[in-house]
């Protein structure tokens, strides 16, 4: 196993931001190890409520006569559990200062734009 060098600090004005916004230690601490882990959570979370929110609710349900009234609220605390999840990985790969935290950031926060389109169209549903 190759040992990975940390960041001391943030390196950049945005690092710096990140690091106070996320709420997360100024110096490194944990593992790649974990932060991968808390990836692979959010996947599988994110992927169960895809499954969910477009197979699931839109046409099996309909189809065994079950969750005609239920789907946008299921599907807005399945998003809810999403967010959350997310966040705690972003703030997991920000935490340990896992080379690739931009790039899973940037990811992260269109998978929280789209999840909010969503929770917007539920609460839609539900008002209408």
């Amino acid at each position: 196993m190759v040992a990975q060098t940390r960041e001391r600090a943030p390196q950049s004005a945005a690092d710096a931001f990140m690091v106070r916004l996320l709420r997360v230690p100024a110096e490194p601490v944990g593992t790649d190890a974990e932060a991968q882990s808390a990836f692979q959570q959010s996947i599988v979370i994110s992927s169960i409520r895809c499954l969910l929110t477009y197979i699931v609710f839109p046409f099996v349900a309909p189809a065994v006569g079950a969750f005609s009234s239920v789907g946008p609220i299921i599907g807005i605390a399945l998003s809810a559990v999403a967010v959350v999840s997310i966040t705690i990985s972003v703030r997991r790969f920000w935490r340990v200062r896992h080379g690739k935290r931009w790039h899973y950031t940037v990811l992260a926060s269109l998978m929280l734009v789209f999840i909010a389109v969503l929770v917007t169209q539920d609460v839609l549903d539900l008002t209408s």
